[in-house]
């Protein structure tokens, strides 16, 4: 299977500039290709995952990839996809994000590949030095604003109440001239994006044949999203991050395992590498027995391992099966955190486990897990109670500190799945 032929398989080609063309270059030999990110944020989303994810399966096919940060169009905002006016950003904040964004786009692409590294490029630097005359005349004067008008990404926002700004309908001046710079120092002949990006891909496409006289081409892949059509990579508690400190490795294994069933398989073809023989066959051990969900914990592993590598894709696992009753044993405190998030946590002053203890009765009352103190006795002798993952039977027992996991904790569960988590405070 050729590379557009494993894209299409897998859904990644929304538009593009001349496939059959493209097609027949890429035969030729290898071709540099490039993505922008734009660092609106300290840290990228696992929607911006199609991007990087798409340029790694060219990096891996032998062509040249470069991920591009914008330093300098995120200074202006990118309309695409907005209906509002985007807050304006501080040169500090973006070379704060940037910073950061460089670091998530590294753990994908590889920048020390023998044959094809991958680069990295920031359009500030090839864009402030340029006087506004000089773009006016440069660039500018190759954009009809007829066409510009009609973009869609313009057309929208020209419809809406809030209309848009000089500076936001600038935007795509600025990422065709990305493309021409690329073109004529890098030798850069394809930029992919989302397909929200389609009018400033193909506003740069046509500024490089107007300038350079040169084919270039434009590939979009489809936006992402849920069966509701809402947007992919939002839970009620915000975005999903790729940076750890924001998302953990945990709580992003958490989320495409819990991937709706209806997406697992588009989402094992876009967001793995999984062969497709492989996928094929976790699709149809779906479609047989949707049960026991190895589609998605595929998925889970995959991207997890993908985003954080191997051994935060072996902490996450291990969180993980805690919640479905496996001994805490060797678990770190930072991945038990992940569990304490995950379930109720009531506090309990440090004095009451002194002394002579706090009763396990009343800790399954203090909890919640038990209505009262006599459902929390039979809770007990019935044998589905259990002090951090441990079995007890003991209707006597009481907690004392060398209950206490990192000093501070005691996981509390009644049957296979009810867990609380006391919180011992000063």
């Amino acid at each position: 299977m050729t590379l557009i032929e494993d894209l299409q398989w897998r859904g990644l080609l929304a538009d593009c500039t001349d496939l059959d063309a493209l097609t027949k270059r890429l035969n030729e030999g290898p071709i540099t290709l490039y993505c922008g990110f734009d660092p609106t944020g300290d840290s990228l989303h696992v929607g911006h995952l199609m991007g990087q994810l798409t340029l790694k399966r060219f990096q891996l096919a032998g062509h040249h990839v470069i991920a591009l940060a914008g330093g300098a169009t995120g200074m202006v905002g990118d309309p695409s996809g907005r209906s509002s006016e985007r807050n304006l950003l501080t040169r500090e904040q973006l070379s704060h994000n940037i910073a950061c964004i460089k670091t998530q786009l590294a753990r994908l692409l590889d920048f020390d590949a023998p044959a094809n590294p991958a680069r990295l490029v920031d359009n500030a630097d090839w864009t402030a030095p340029i006087s506004f005359l000089d773009f006016l005349r440069d660039i500018g004067k190759h954009f009809s604003l007829n066409v510009m008008l009609a973009k869609d990404s313009v057309k929208s926002r020209m419809e809406g109440d809030g209309g848009i700004s000089y500076t936001e309908f600038s935007y795509q001046l600025l990422q065709a001239h990305d493309f021409l710079h690329l073109r004529s120092s890098l030798d850069c002949e394809l930029q992919i994006g989302g397909s929200d990006q389609w009018g400033n891909i193909t506003a740069g496409t046509d500024l490089v044949r107007k300038k350079l006289g040169a084919h270039v081409w434009g590939w979009t892949f489809p936006l992402i999203t849920k069966s509701d059509g809402t947007k992919f990579g939002k839970t009620a508690s915000g975005a999903v991050w790729l940076d750890e400190t924001k998302t953990s490795p945990y709580k992003l294994y958490q989320f495409f395992v819990n991937t709706e069933d209806a997406k697992v398989s588009e989402y094992l073809r876009k967001f793995t590498f999984l062969p497709r023989a492989e996928i094929e066959e976790l699709e149809a051990k779906h479609a047989a027995n949707p049960g026991p969900r190895e589609a998605h914990k595929a998925l889970a592993r995959e991207v997890t391992r993908l985003v954080h590598g191997q051994a935060a894709l072996d902490a996450a696992l291990k969180a993980s099966d805690i919640l479905f009753g496996a001994e805490i044993g060797d678990t770190t405190e930072e991945v038990f955190r992940d569990v304490v998030g995950e379930i109720p946590t009531k506090d309990l002053a440090s004095g009451q486990l002194a002394a002579s203890g706090f009763a396990l009765t009343e800790a399954l009352v203090h909890t919640g897990l038990s209505q009262s103190k006599g459902q929390a006795k039979k809770d007990i002798e019935g044998g589905g109670v259990y002090i951090n993952n441990v079995k007890c039977a003991d209707v006597a027992k009481t907690l004392t500190t060398g209950d206490l996991l990192f000093g501070k904790h005691v996981l509390l569960r009644k049957g296979k799945r009810t867990y609380a988590v006391l919180n011992v405070v000063s």
